[in-house]
């Protein structure tokens, strides 16, 4: 993740058997084509009905605002960001590590993000542990690496969780879901073991954050645990076959079956699933096989936007209007000048396409499910 104004400049991040010859050709839904044994999703006039009732009190500019993470330089709110928390013109805040001095101040900071968003704000932050863990004053420590059972790894987020609530955080860019190989790029940021052991911790985890009144955030969605490089210094292909990444689903299953309210989608090249677009704005991976296959009904998160796989290929403004109508619910911008442009090309897009308007309100209704389901006002405008 790319974080402009801030010392911590790159967050290092990321990431079936037998699916249908059409998902390889990129865009069919995969859950038509695969018989199985997944849950099927919500029928479309039920989503229908659900975005007409999110949308019902909020003007379209809001609409996709809260479709929107923002972030910011230092430890202090500017009245830019305090405005469009106010207006509901975005969903919340992602805390990076400028925006960090100690834990009075995070927790004035937090309280002045839900005080600008009338206490519906998202505020999130990457507390996986060991390298990768903003607020050095909470837990977890220890690495995903070194949480070697399900015990260690539900006790790490139960800790992180009663940290990061008193904190005024109630989002956890966490826990790693990626089943780890050697010389991957994510290194120590993954669960020991086999797939089955890595679904066994990713498991405990999700139900402590849950218990604890903390989303998690299980990533990075099809699996990442492969990749020699970060996308977000450089494209990434994984070019594992089919049946490779469908064993790397498991800890993904085990997220959706303990109800994670996130799944974060990588922007890596899955040519098996998709020829032609990255996870993150592909229909087959969102549609087909997250939401028809798997069943997951929670929200889609991308990683940040600003992702040198991401705008290697596009501009901005296209990458966020290629996600949402691929299936994504929030968008991260990490970059300080992201907002304006990426609010302003997904409301024109909205105007001009009833199908993306629809879209937007199916995204929104999610985002206002997990905001309800971590004790959050509703937003509203008008």
């Amino acid at each position: 993740m790319r974080i402009s104004g801030d010392p911590l400049k790159r967050r290092r991040l990321a990431g079936l058997a037998a699916i249908a010859a059409i998902a390889l050709v990129g865009g069919a839904a995969l859950g038509a084509a695969v018989g199985g044994d997944e849950k099927s999703s919500p029928p479309r006039s039920d989503r229908q009905a659900a975005a007409e009732r999110a949308t019902a009190n909020l003007t379209l500019e809001q609409q996709v605002g809260q479709l929107l993470m923002l972030t910011f330089p230092g430890p202090v709110l500017p009245d830019s960001v305090r405005a469009a928390l106010r207006e509901r013109r975005a969903a919340g805040a992602i805390l990076f590590g400028g925006n960090v001095a100690d834990a009075a101040q995070v927790r004035r900071l937090t309280g002045q993000i839900q005080d600008a968003a009338g206490r519906s704000g998202l505020v999130a932050t990457d507390q996986e542990g060991g390298e990768v863990r903003i607020l050095p004053f909470a837990a977890p420590r220890e690495a995903q690496s070194a949480q070697a059972t399900p015990s260690v790894a539900g006790d790490a987020a139960r800790a992180a969780a009663r940290d990061l609530r008193e904190l005024g955080v109630n989002v956890n860019l966490a826990p790693v879901a990626d089943v780890g190989a050697p010389g991957a790029a994510l290194g120590g940021r993954f669960y020991p073991g086999d797939p089955a052991q890595v679904a066994a911790a990713v498991e405990a985890a999700t139900r402590e954050y849950g218990r604890g009144r903390v989303g998690a955030t299980a990533k990075h969605f099809p699996g990442f645990g492969s990749a020699e490089a970060n996308t977000d210094d450089q494209p990434v292909t994984i070019e594992n076959p089919r049946a490779d990444l469908e064993r790397d689903l498991e800890p993904f299953r085990a997220a959706i079956a303990a109800r994670t309210p996130l799944v974060m989608v990588s922007h890596a090249l899955y040519p098996a699933l998709d020829r032609r677009r990255i996870a993150s704005q592909s229909p087959a991976v969102i549609g087909g096989l997250l939401r028809d296959r798997l069943g997951y009904e929670g929200v889609v998160v991308t990683d940040s936007l600003e992702a040198d796989a991401v705008i290697s290929r596009s501009s901005l403004a296209t990458a966020a209007q290629r996600s949402i109508a691929a299936g994504a619910d929030l968008l991260l911008l990490t970059g300080s000048g992201s907002y304006g442009q990426v609010h302003r090309s997904l409301v024109e897009r909205a105007r001009r396409s009833k199908a993306f308007r629809g879209r937007v309100g199916e995204a929104l209704a999610r985002v206002k499910a997990l905001k309800r389901r971590l004790d959050l006002a509703e937003p509203a405008g008008g």
